[in-house]
């Protein structure tokens, strides 16, 4: 038998956008902390500047160093986040837009819960809004 979980979903959703939330805010203040410490171990990590995944907690603080104290965002939004719950794990999903320069994003993280505490054990971000001619088949 399994045993339940004692809270509602909504709550967990909330749990988890919070956590995003605030590691962004401090993201945006220079400080990759808030990310490092939100993730496990396990870590693993997709962003379109780099050829290949970053595996683990420490490969990606080494990633994240030389941006400490360079990143200045003034204000950003989370456009429509998504949390989808299932047991232990939880996908969140929202489109992301920093200013000023109006950079946007779109986010993929993938939490798991262990001993109570939700921690990203995938994240994926890439480029939104790109500009380039898309080639749909059969279309000149």
């Amino acid at each position: 038998m399994s045993k339940a979980n004692p809270k509602p979903a909504s709550d967990d959703a909330a749990a988890i956008i919070a956590l995003e939330r605030a590691a962004l805010d401090r993201w945006g203040k220079g400080d990759p902390s808030g990310f490092l410490e939100i993730c496990a171990p396990d870590v693993v990590y997709f962003d379109p500047y780099l050829e290949r995944r970053i595996d683990g907690l420490e490969a990606l603080a080494r990633y994240y160093e030389p941006a400490r104290g360079k990143i200045h965002i003034d204000r950003y939004e989370l456009l429509d986040p998504k949390v989808q719950l299932c047991g232990d794990m939880a996908v969140l999903t929202f489109n992301y837009v920093s200013y000023p320069g109006e950079a946007r994003w779109n986010c993929t993280e993938v939490y798991r819960r262990t001993d109570g505490t939700w921690r990203i054990i995938q994240t994926h971000w890439s480029l939104a809004g790109r500009k380039e001619k898309v080639v749909k088949p059969g279309k000149d």
